[in-house]
């Protein structure tokens, strides 16, 4: 497995200069309220890197997890095994710890499922005494806020901590008072609706008993509800490729299967990826026997189609839209499994100020570099505690969150991100700002095969060029 190392003060970053002088003069005013635990929203695999990283720190901390048990999203998909290996998918401060206690690592090259993520290695961590004792599970978070201070006041806001608002399971509701907050909830749970326009619709949740949002278990406690029937995969990502490989299993053994592939995409080869080019080996697979299933015509692909109403009839669902500018129903569909990404929840931080890219619903720091209207694609450039600001001082937004509505964030990237995040809050400025990344050499762009037509490609730089000449390639996405 290849990979790419790259290294970065935070003063150098592509797009968002670094008021260095600026960051210096917090030293001291970033400490208000010492006393006081930062707080950590969501124990997935970002949170509990949080955690992690707050021990080894000696910062005190709270870490809420509205589900039943730490990594619970994760769970939801632990049927699906990860492209990368687990060499990218464990937090180094966390390592430490569970090493610390004994923990057997398993082998580094190996890709492990969902399960396996939640099982071998994050339990193990929530389970250190150090962690467990400030974790607390069925705790959703319904709120967050200044204390005693609405979003309009302005005055002393900085100097104010933060109210958290959470529910027990039995409806009661609890209030934390913290000097910083860290939201790792992720996307997952919050799909992007059927319709092409973005919206959620009445119509679209009338017809809940018929599609699935996620990546169902067909080969398992979804099989019964998708085998040899009529069923439409909507969307053109890993996830739908994943679902489209499992539903053609059980068409080999029920040849009654039907399979329906909707994409927005206007080229097919689109959704294929790098196959034998990317570096990610099981992800260049991934799209090679997908590339198979299309030709051998074992899957029914329906692209361009832009879905714009559902309706059910007997029993059977029927999709409008339009096909290169002719109208087109698809009818009779048994179920229809939505694979169109997901969206942030901003819900429970109405009241305080965030700076949002109004498209993609990142950072705005790190639209440029993740924005797929503005480069052909997504890059990964080391980012941190500085990039990751919001208005309202204290608090971050990391992991997938951070990324919006953009496809392309990395486990790895999280976790370099709230180690920056942690370091500054624990007053060590200059490892905040010096900010690392180690991934996969394809890992920097969300297309192994992108292209931009007359120049190199951001996505086309290679583990021997230089740091500095790597930089000057990504830098092409921010223009």
């Amino acid at each position: 497995m290849k990979s790419i190392h790259i290294t970065q003060t935070q003063s150098n970053s592509c797009c968002t200069p670094a008021p260095v002088k600026q960051v210096e003069r917090e030293r001291e005013s970033h400490t208000s309220n010492k006393s006081l635990p930062v707080l950590v929203i969501g124990a997935g695999p970002i949170g509990l890197a949080a955690a992690a990283h707050l021990v080894e720190r000696g910062e005190d901390f709270i870490l809420l997890e509205a589900g039943k048990q730490i990594g619970q999203h994760v769970t939801e998909w632990g049927h699906v095994r990860l492209f990368s290996p687990w060499q990218y998918n464990v937090d180094k401060a966390a390592v430490k710890l569970l090493f610390a206690r004994g923990w057997s690592a398993p082998p580094k090259e190996e890709l492990p499922t969902g399960q396996q993520l939640v099982d071998l290695y994050l339990k193990p961590l929530s389970q250190l005494p150090a962690i467990q004792s400030r974790l607390y599970l069925n705790m959703k978070v319904v709120a967050v806020s200044k204390k005693d201070t609405d979003k309009m006041k302005s005055a002393n806001r900085e100097q104010l901590s933060f109210e958290v608002y959470a529910e027990e399971a039995g409806g009661n509701l609890i209030r934390y008072e913290a000097r910083a907050v860290i939201d790792a909830t992720g996307t997952w749970g919050h799909s992007n609706p059927l319709y092409a326009s973005g919206v959620w619709t009445n119509e679209e949740r009338s017809l809940s008993e018929n599609i699935y949002y996620g990546i169902p278990d067909v080969k398992g406690a979804e099989r019964d509800q998708v085998i040899g029937k009529r069923i439409a995969v909507v969307g053109g990502g890993h996830s739908a490729l994943n679902t489209l490989l499992d539903l053609a299993d059980l068409k080999a053994s029920n040849s009654a299967t039907e399979i329906i592939w909707i994409m927005r995409k206007n080229s097919l080869e689109e959704a294929y990826g790098g196959e034998q080019n990317d570096q990610l080996a099981a992800r260049g697979e991934l799209g090679n026997r997908i590339h198979q299933l299309v030709d051998a015509k074992r899957v029914e692909v329906i692209t361009p189609f832009r879905i714009q109403s559902a309706s059910k009839l007997n029993g059977k669902i029927s999709l409008t839209g339009v096909r290169k500018e002719e109208a087109l129903v698809i009818s009779d569909l048994d179920k229809i499994i939505v694979n169109t990404g997901s969206r942030p929840d901003f819900s429970f931080l109405r009241e305080l100020r965030l700076s949002m890219d109004q498209a993609t619903e990142s950072i705005d720091t790190l639209a440029p570099l993740i924005d797929p209207n503005v480069h052909s694609c997504g890059t990964v450039r080391p980012h941190g505690e500085l990039e990751l600001r919001h208005a309202e001082k204290g608090f971050y937004i990391v992991g997938m969150k951070s990324y919006g509505r953009a496809p392309t964030f990395l486990m790895a990237t999280g976790y370099e991100q709230v180690r920056s995040v942690v370091a500054y809050l624990a007053g060590d400025l200059e490892a905040a700002l010096k900010v690392e990344l180690d991934l996969p050499e394809t890992g920097v762009c969300s297309l192994a095969n992108a292209s931009i037509k007359g120049e190199e490609s951001c996505c086309t730089a290679t583990p021997s060029v230089a740091d500095e000449q790597l930089t000057n390639k990504t830098n092409k996405c921010c223009s």
